[in-house]
């Protein structure tokens, strides 16, 4: 079984590494790897894509690895493998971007990626730090998650789904706010599950196990 982090030189992957090694050794899901290698996508068991930063600047770094958005592509829509997309990482799955410009997403889970306007007084942006997640739609990799559970953020823009039924979580920020969506193989975080402490670690070891 083999999983891959797939490395782009849009953030740093230290720590999801890390992450995902020790919860593999707890759940016997198989073996680890970071790389850039389009080849290795297509092999792997399940696959993960990070990203910090800019929504365009993630895209054309990904669009800048010779053969990746094709690797992708064949693996996750065609191969149907399991994918976990992290913060901007999860952005991508969207149709469309609008952080500086318009940007085509990967448009695997429809939607636009728009700028986060609390309608409360005196909250910020970007949105930073922990918050208490909603869960609205049960599913193997939420197994054992529950409303009110804490995870960490850091970001500005928010996925808003063409198909409510794709929200799997959300979070309250003057207003609501997508922390995970889904459809069939595909899921996505908007928040970092390696730095979500016991949460995170558990939607990992979950996502490790998971057999569509």
């Amino acid at each position: 079984m083999l999983t891959v982090l797939v490395d782009y030189e849009s953030g740093n992957l230290h720590s999801a590494q890390k992450a995902f090694e020790r919860m593999a050794a707890e759940v016997g899901g198989g073996e680890v790897i970071v790389t850039s290698r389009p080849e290795d996508v297509l092999r792997a068991d399940r696959i993960v894509l990070p990203g910090d930063g800019a929504f365009p600047a993630c895209r054309r770094a990904l669009d800048a690895v010779d053969g990746m958005a094709e690797a992708l592509e064949e693996a996750v829509q065609v191969k149907a493998r399991p994918f976990l997309g992290i913060c901007v990482g999860m952005q991508l799955l969207a149709s469309t971007g609008h952080e500086y410009q318009r940007t085509d997403g990967l448009g695997w889970i429809g939607g636009d990626i728009t700028r986060i306007k609390p309608d409360t007084a005196g909250l910020k942006v970007p949105h930073m730090g922990w918050n208490d997640m909603v869960i609205d739609r049960k599913h193997p990799v939420l197994e054992g998650l529950n409303t009110g559970d804490h995870a960490y953020f850091v970001h500005s823009y928010r996925f808003e789904v063409a198909d409510p039924a794709h929200l799997l979580a959300h979070v309250d920020y003057g207003g609501e706010v997508t922390a995970i969506v889904g459809r069939d193989t595909i899921l996505g975080t908007q928040f970092h599950p390696e730095k979500s402490q016991s949460a995170g670690l558990r939607l990992i070891g979950n996502f490790l196990r998971w057999a569509p």
